[in-house]
């Protein structure tokens, strides 16, 4: 199955000519689930991919650069004539921030819930969940790790053939868990594989609850908003440098490093360096990449540029310089 990550929005509280406010899409088969819903998401949105009938917002804290763009979206899709439900989750307090916005959106017909987030509270949904965990910013703030459930081990069709059960239904009923001919699955069946996981972290100071929600993800999205250079600034304001992230992400034992809520005073490309002496598995997102998640026996998640002069996408490889 599908999963992706779209960068809407990848700087930090300013946006620059680049890069918006903070916003990532994510794509998991038919589920389109928004973390983050900066000023002009919308619009960002309606430039690349198209304003996805989304099933969830998750809001990581409620500082106006993580949801202002959300009030103007819920309008929209009213507009439109949007008929499934919509839920917007977020950290305590999110209710009462969007029910004083009621006369900006107001009621929409299709069904508009609004959920307080309490930490380690799972949102089930159809495969996986969407945790919160408490990060380090200023006021309640949520990171969120995407976790699908474990998949059924490998079925060796050869050695259950070999062992004389005849392919067909027989080999169905073995996958389910049953015994055929005195042939068990545990004999035929490999072990239960993890599904796949992606940690966001929203706005935070280094913290070890990222590492343990992130261990050995796939893919770890960490806020870099400033350059090593800049440290001090970090942590009076709640926030990490490249090289504190990278070594979050190392600690945390994860496939793939992205960084992003970049100050508007870096380009990109010194942010990519610092955390890659670090964690060399790293890449910084620009608007409009998305990073593709195969399942771990299928490859590496793989960052995919937009082109914006050309409207193409391309791969590219961990060692290539971060553009600006």
């Amino acid at each position: 199955m599908e999963l992706s990550l779209f960068f809407a929005g990848t700087a930090g509280s300013v946006p620059s000519a680049r890069r918006g406010l903070p916003a990532v899409l994510v794509r998991r088969g038919g589920d389109r689930v928004l973390i983050d819903c900066g000023e002009g998401t919308q619009r960002q949105l309606v430039r690349s991919v198209g304003l996805a009938d989304l099933t969830d917002v998750f809001l990581t804290h409620l500082h106006a650069d993580h949801w202002l763009g959300l009030p103007g979206m819920l309008k929209s899709f009213e507009l439109r004539d949007r008929e499934r439900p919509l839920t917007v989750h977020g950290p305590p307090g999110t209710s009462a921030t969007l029910e004083r916005l009621r006369p900006v959106f107001g009621r929409p017909r299709y069904g508009l819930g609004i959920v307080d987030l309490q930490d380690d509270e799972p949102v089930e949904r159809d495969g996986y969940a969407i945790t919160p965990f408490a990060v380090r910013h200023r006021g309640a703030a949520f990171g969120y790790a995407l976790v699908e459930e474990p998949r059924p081990g490998r079925f060796d069709a050869a050695l259950a053939e070999r062992l004389g059960v005849t392919p067909g239904p027989d080999f169905g009923r073995l996958q389910r868990g049953e015994t055929v001919d005195g042939v068990t699955p545990q004999q035929v069946v490999g072990q239960t594989r993890a599904g796949r996981r992606v940690v966001f972290t929203g706005d935070t100071a280094p913290t070890d609850a990222v590492v343990v929600a992130a261990h050995r993800a796939d893919v770890l999205v960490h806020e870099a908003t400033f350059a090593h250079e800049d440290a001090d600034r970090a942590a009076r304001t709640g926030h990490s440098t490249a090289r504190q992230a990278a070594q979050v992400a190392a600690d945390a034992e994860v496939r793939l490093l992205a960084l992003t809520h970049l100050s508007s005073r870096y380009a990109g490309g010194e942010i990519c360096d610092e955390a890659r002496a670090v964690f060399p598995d790293t890449v910084v997102p620009r608007d409009f990449d998305t990073i593709d998640v195969p399942l771990p026996e299928r490859g590496e998640p793989e960052l995919v540029r937009f082109n914006r002069e050309a409207g193409e996408r391309r791969a590219v490889t961990r060692t290539e310089e971060a553009p600006a």
